[in-house]
């Protein structure tokens, strides 16, 4: 039946479910440009620096107000316009990788011009908004979008494994930009929360390039495990898992509550690294070793702003 011939009320109620469908599709490419899950995760560190500075400080949250939505906004603004331009440059990669295959950019619903326009947009507007706090800062964010754009994406991430280790400090600035939005990043705690990030994503993007080997080789990204095997890549995850469990204890100005808590999760997570030595389903391991360290590191920077509250002071 053409849809002319039918009723108002039907024709309406089709062109609405179309709309519906039309806003759903929008927004799952919106999602997917903006890398939604990874943008989420690097805002948390941001907060987490932010409240500690404004505790270790002794500055009052809510008279600090505009500065906090400057930051959050700034911060967020700045990593949305990296994660776009990586989206914009790696459309080629993207095309063969099947989990990146359905992302605007390679479906060529958004355009790539208005994609990279949109990474510029977004990446200078956020340095805007956060050199309206502190100078240091925006340089902080500066540091993590050169090293993902420029450093990551445009030049190591196709020739060198070395790709994991400069992604990890892009991702690792994240609490010094909310930190610095209100005290100087020359203390322990911002540092030693780099350090965290820094160590953390080592094998938690070693367990996702197991994960996706066969895509990753299929797209000729130099990621550990398509370069140098499974075994190496284990070794590699031992060891960066085990340079976690020193950290915490540079924080006992958080509470032996966050000491305890934090070396359980480092010891579980060790006890996890040393099983890979000895199972034969690496896809299997590598799946809960990404898993572990997802829940890893949100519960541990909640925990720090938990611990923190005046409630607990």
């Amino acid at each position: 039946m053409k849809k002319d011939w039918l009723p108002s009320s039907q024709k309406d109620g089709t062109v609405l479910l179309a709309n519906e469908q039309n806003n759903s599709t929008l927004l799952s490419d919106l999602k997917a440009l903006f890398k939604a899950n990874v943008l989420l995760a690097n805002v948390l560190p941001v907060f987490t620096g932010y409240w500690l500075a404004l505790y270790f400080s002794g500055t009052d949250f809510s008279a600090n107000w505009d500065v906090f939505l400057l930051t959050m906004i700034g911060s967020t603004l700045v990593m949305a316009g990296a994660l776009v331009i990586n989206n914009w440059y790696d459309v080629d990669i993207d095309t063969v990788m099947d989990r990146t295959k359905n992302r605007p950019t390679v479906t060529g619903t958004i355009s790539l011009k208005v994609v990279l326009m949109l990474g510029i947009a977004f990446s200078v507007l956020g340095f805007i908004l956060l050199l309206f706090t502190t100078i240091e800062a925006a340089i902080w964010a500066f540091v993590g979008w050169f090293t993902y754009v420029i450093l990551y994406t445009m030049w190591s991430k196709r020739r060198y494994t070395l790709n994991t280790v400069i992604g990890s400090v892009s991702g690792a600035v994240s609490p010094l930009i909310g930190w610095t939005a209100i005290e100087s990043g020359f203390h322990i705690v911002p540092i030693i929360l780099f350090l965290i990030l820094f160590v953390f994503q080592m094998p938690h993007t070693f367990a996702i390039a197991m994960r996706k080997y066969h895509e990753y080789k299929a797209a000729g990204v130099a990621m550990l495990p398509v370069v140098h095997g499974f075994a190496m890549t284990k070794r590699q995850i031992f060891v960066y898992v085990a340079c976690l469990l020193p950290l915490p204890f540079y924080l006992t100005s958080l509470g032996i509550t966050f000491i305890v808590i934090a070396t359980v999760l480092n010891i579980g997570w060790l006890a996890v690294s040393i099983y890979g030595f000895f199972t034969k389903d690496d896809q299997g391991w590598a799946r809960v070793i990404f898993i572990y360290s997802v829940n890893y590191i949100t519960i541990l920077f909640v925990l720090m702003v938990i611990v923190t509250l005046p409630l607990f002071g």
